[in-house]
């Protein structure tokens, strides 16, 4: 099914009604400040295996997830005063920080290096859906791996509809990635280069 929602006014009914299907074990494509992205809750095993079959994506690359805010944030990855800054500085907003994971995090979502990629997105359907949902949301691009996104909800309806329990139409998306930045051992390293500005990596803030 597609659900539409406003992006700008949320209503509590619709917001509840994705949750209750992600609390029933469900997997949705939903937006985010950058493309959309395919979920269910983090602790959802079968929702995280059924998403890697979609995806066709190699179990050994793991998903990030989406977060409500940094407090949350500090419950799954190891958050130092230093990323500290940085996050708060530039989230919500367009980026994927990779930190080091928390004891917390399930196997299936954090890399051999025990590292995680956590996002706080700019979009209010999204945050609204993780603040009611009470867990983290399991984040990657709506798409094949190595395909391209589609930027309307309903193209992505028709291409991969089947294959969720829902859509949620949210608008025409930005169409391109977030920025990966990894904060891990308080170094900064931009592993992939997206929507969100890295100019201010090269000025040291």
């Amino acid at each position: 099914m597609i659900l539409s929602i406003n992006p700008d006014n949320p209503h509590g009914r619709h917001i509840n009604q994705v949750v209750d299907c992600l609390r029933q074990g469900g997997v949705i494509i939903y937006p985010t400040d950058t493309t959309y992205g395919i979920g269910c809750d983090i602790f959802n095993k079968k929702g995280v295996k059924k998403i890697f079959q979609i995806k066709q994506r190699d179990s050994r690359k793991p998903f990030s997830f989406i977060c409500s805010d940094l407090a949350e944030v500090s419950n799954y990855a190891q958050v130092s005063n230093f990323a500290f800054k940085i996050m708060k500085r530039h989230l919500p907003g367009p980026y994927t920080f990779v930190l080091e994971a928390t004891k917390i995090v399930p196997d299936s979502l954090s890399t051999k290096q025990k590292t995680v990629g956590v996002r706080i997105p700019e979009n209010k359907i999204c945050q609204e859906i993780v603040r009611e949902l009470g867990h983290p949301l399991v984040t990657t691009s709506a798409n094949i791996s190595g395909e391209e996104t589609p930027q309307d909800p309903q193209e992505i309806h028709d291409l991969m509809g089947r294959m969720v329990d829902m859509v949620v139409d949210g608008g025409i998306s930005l169409g391109e990635a977030s920025s990966v930045i990894s904060l891990v051992d308080d170094e900064i390293e931009v592993l992939r280069e997206g929507s969100g500005d890295i100019s201010w990596i090269e000025q040291g803030s």
